[in-house]
């Protein structure tokens, strides 16, 4: 019985992983369907605005010569209209002068006859039909208009897609993962497909550089799986369009771009990337998953003191009105450490086990993350109207509901505060380091549990705060204090690179003593 049980339970586990299969193979059809759909309307519209174009080229070139032809046709036909008047005029003055020589034939004076034979061999000397041209000034040939389209005719006959660009293939061992930037490497494909077959070739209209490549698209997605598909409800395809050559990093025969800005809250980060020329887009690559590892952690409202707001990734103090909350009175007690330091009566070590929200003059909150080894980094930044803070990490076990950071042996921070006067400070175990360095508006956590290392940085200024060197014995919790104002936190993010600096010179500070 239990074991026809297991072997359907099997049976079970089996189909379960092929319905998961096949839900994400139904999802990347139907991605793939929509996809084509509007990839195929995009290029439709493109091709259309194409010939458009065309159109209205070849419609200018014909208003442009049919223009040409119009004014040369009006000026010969002035010419000839010309030439016309004048030979009436002729026509119509030889006509008359035709008439009186015949009349003057029948005139039997002879003084009068001699007078008129005068007169018509005056007018004969001046008639207009014995000074004009008889030849056309113009002829009617315009054959110098005659156009040949034969050769742009066979080039349109000729016209076809661009050849498209092979998918590139991305070379993981190239891949760099390095201050929340991802830079991907891949391999250039120098051949072409035409029309979706797989030989190489240009290709009909290919010519003349029509398939090199002018740019790339890159796109890449987050996931917790080592797996180029993606599973049901996991994060869409980010895209990255119009990467110029400018923008990409040759070495050899690979190309390179870096993606930055990102935040490292999945396991992995999925890249592909296609190549395009002219007007043609390849296929993606393969994907290719590419690990991102990073501390994340979120705040842990169940600890917060309740005159902290927690909202994402910001804490705000919002009094409640609460008798011995006077700001005045805070303030005092922030200017001298001895009065803070002092428990309250009401804390006993049995009472922290099981009340985790923190209360009277400790305004604190906890990381919801713990720690047990490796090397963790996160940042925070003060808001505006902040008046006072502290950033540090605690056994979470060693803090009392009353208890504020740096006061015992288990929590470990940096100070900040700003009311009255400006200070910045180290504390542990009660003791507290005063710090010469102006106010940071950018504060860097490193945490190397395994070596002991708690490390404060300015971040915009690139210097080493502070650095408690120690040997962690139970799990730690990031913490943090905030009086007035707020803060907001940043995490996602990898140990960065230029912590390797201040790792090789943080011994020469001097750390608080154990």
């Amino acid at each position: 019985m239990d074991t026809q049980k297991e072997a359907l339970r099997r049976i079970i586990s089996t189909l379960a992983n092929k319905n998961e299969e096949l839900q994400t193979f139904l999802e990347t059809v139907d991605t793939t369907l929509t996809g084509l759909q509007e990839e195929s309307w995009k290029v439709t519209s493109e091709l259309e605005a194409e010939l458009e174009r065309l159109s209205s080229a070849l419609e200018e070139k014909g208003v442009e010569l049919r223009g040409a032809i119009k004014e040369e046709k009006q000026r010969k036909e002035a010419e000839l209209q010309k030439q016309l008047s004048e030979g009436k005029f002729a026509l119509l003055s030889c006509e008359e002068l035709l008439e009186f020589a015949n009349q003057t034939l029948n005139i039997t004076n002879e003084e009068e006859f001699l007078k008129a034979a005068k007169q018509i061999k005056e007018r004969v000397t001046m008639a207009p039909a014995f000074r004009l041209t008889t030849r056309p000034a113009v002829s009617e040939n315009m054959s110098q208009f005659t156009v040949d389209f034969s050769v742009e005719r066979a080039g349109l006959q000729r016209l076809h897609f661009l050849p498209v660009p092979r998918a590139p293939e991305i070379d993981a061992s190239s891949c760099v993962v390095r201050d929340n930037a991802v830079t991907v490497a891949w391999q250039p494909s120098s051949e072409v497909i035409v029309d979706g077959d797989s030989g190489s070739g240009g290709g009909g209209g290919g010519g003349g550089g029509g398939g090199r490549i002018e740019r790339y698209e890159l796109e890449y997605r987050k996931t917790n799986k080592d797996s180029s598909l993606r599973a049901a409800g996991e994060a869409c395809w980010e895209k990255i369009h119009d990467i110029r050559e400018t923008q990409v990093t040759v070495t050899g025969e690979r190309s390179k771009v870096t993606v930055t800005g990102l935040k490292f809250d999945s396991r992995f980060v999925v890249v592909r990337v296609r190549a395009r020329n002219k007007a043609a887009a390849g296929e993606f690559s393969e994907p290719v998953a590419i690990e991102t590892i990073a501390y994340n952690f979120g705040f842990d409202a169940a600890t917060a003191h309740p005159e902290l707001k927690v909202q994402g990734d910001t804490v705000t103090w919002e009094p409640q009105g609460v008798k011995g909350h006077d700001p005045r009175l805070k303030g005092k007690e922030n200017k001298s450490s001895s009065r803070s330091a002092t428990p309250s009566p009401n804390k006993t070590a049995g009472s922290r086990a099981g009340r985790d929200r923190f209360a009277g003059e400790s305004y604190t909150v906890l990381g919801d993350q713990e720690m047990s080894g490796g090397c963790h980094y996160w940042e925070l930044r003060p808001l505006a109207d902040w008046k006072s803070f502290s950033v540090g990490v605690a056994y979470r076990a060693s803090l009392g509901r009353f208890d504020q950071l740096g006061k015992n042996a288990g929590s470990w921070c940096l100070h900040a505060s700003q009311w009255l006067q400006s200070s910045l400070a180290a504390k542990h175990n009660n003791r507290a380091k005063a710090l010469d360095w102006p106010l940071p508006q950018r504060i860097g956590i490193y945490c190397n549990y395994d070596n002991g290392d708690l490390s404060f940085i300015d971040v915009d200024r690139l210097r080493l705060l502070h650095s408690f060197k120690t040997k962690f014995s139970q799990t730690l919790v990031p913490a943090f204090t905030v009086w007035c104002g707020g803060i907001s936190v940043t995490t996602g993010l990898q140990v960065p690179s230029f912590m390797g600096k201040f790792l090789s010179t943080n011994r020469s500070l001097s750390n608080l003593s154990q």
